[in-house]
């Protein structure tokens, strides 16, 4: 069972970030929009089933909690706080999941120059990116890439941010046309 070590602000004022004493998991990001996503997550569907949460978002030391912004952060850390000390360990809960990463690489659809387009890219977001984005309670993934489209789905406290969608977008894809220059970034 984690306990709290600190809660944080992050830049979307509808997000908090629990740092936590022990992992939940090992490397393995857990991202849910939804109660209808989170049901077969215990840890999850307990957080949104206290009223006004609308996104989940853990990986490793800590979790991060979006609410629709109806709610006064004081009261509802309090109610957030329960189900995640009462969370099970990293081992159990890292069981049974994969990297995204890893099962888009091995997409048979991909030709070999996609594939190493997007390791190249991976390996420069994972250096530039998603540290940051980490630091600030969310993450980033690659979805896909299909022609001159590179897909990105944000995670966590930037899934909701704006900024996600404007200044961090950018910079993104200025980093990716080191790459390909004729690459667009699309969020999804």
């Amino acid at each position: 069972m984690p306990k709290i070590a600190e809660v944080e602000h992050t830049p979307n004022p509808n997000a908090m970030k629990f740092v936590l004493k022990e992992p939940l998991t090992w490397g393995i990001a857990h991202s849910f929009d939804s109660a209808q996503e989170a049901v077969d997550d215990p840890l999850a569907a307990a957080i949104f089933s206290v009223p006004h949460v609308t996104n989940v978002f853990y990986v490793d030391h800590w979790i991060t909690v979006t609410q629709d912004g109806d709610a006064e952060w004081p009261a509802l850390l309090k109610q957030v706080a329960v189900p995640i000390r009462e969370a099970p360990a990293a081992e159990e809960q890292s069981q049974g999941f994969g990297y995204a990463h890893d099962a888009l690489l091995g997409d048979p659809n991909l030709s070999d120059e996609q594939r190493e387009k997007l390791i190249a890219i991976s390996e420069l977001l994972d250096e530039r990116v998603r540290p940051f984005l980490q630091g600030d309670g969310g993450d980033l993934f690659i979805v896909g890439l299909e022609g001159n489209e590179l897909r990105v789905h944000y995670q966590g406290a930037c899934g909701s941010c704006p900024s996600s969608l404007s200044g961090t977008l950018t910079g993104i894809e200025s980093l990716v046309h080191q790459i390909d220059p004729n690459l667009e970034v699309v969020p999804v």
